[in-house]
């Protein structure tokens, strides 16, 4: 099991860990126009699952930047999932303003009903640890980091490599 520590302090993370293999869990977050989203709503496609405390942090802002980069070239078949439990309206408001436009931001703010199925709820903060996914077209999990220190960025290569290896 992953230790998992903010600011280097060790946190109490809540839910069920996923592994490569694991057929992925479903979940309900929202969309910035407040609709639920689950996984089968983008079913038959690849998903990133890039997932953030907080976009209003550095480390968070330039994770989401850094997929919606190379979104473009991996193609129509690939999804970019990011979620937090920002609120819906502070999502499209950071989007907007940085000019994100090929990932879509999901809150988990509501239920964490996302946070606990994939295993990364932040019990102390309420906030989700730092952590991508990849889910192949069958929605099985075909790569899984957890990020030990939340303030730190995650493997970028290896994620794109996955979604790559996963198409």
């Amino acid at each position: 099991m992953t230790k998992i520590t903010f600011k280097g302090n060790p946190v109490t993370v809540q839910g069920d860990k996923v592994k490569v293999g694991d057929k992925a869990p479903n979940f309900t977050v929202l969309s910035n126009d407040l609709e639920p989203v689950t996984l089968a709503d983008s079913a038959g496609k690849v998903r990133l699952i890039s997932v953030v405390p907080s976009l209003d942090t550095g480390v968070c802002a330039a994770q989401t930047r850094k997929f919606n980069e190379e979104a473009a070239a991996l193609g129509d078949n690939v999804e970019i999932l990011t979620i937090s439990v920002d609120l819906p309206f502070a999502q499209a408001r950071w989007c907007g303003a940085e000019g994100i436009d090929a990932v879509q931001t999901l809150s988990d703010h509501k239920d964490l009903s996302f946070g606990n199925a994939y295993g990364i709820v932040i019990e102390e903060l309420r906030l989700l640890a730092r952590s991508v996914f990849v889910v192949d077209q069958d929605d099985q999990v075909t790569y899984v980091e957890y990020v030990p220190e939340v303030t730190d960025h995650p493997n970028y290569e290896k994620a794109i490599e996955a979604v790559k290896a996963a198409q």
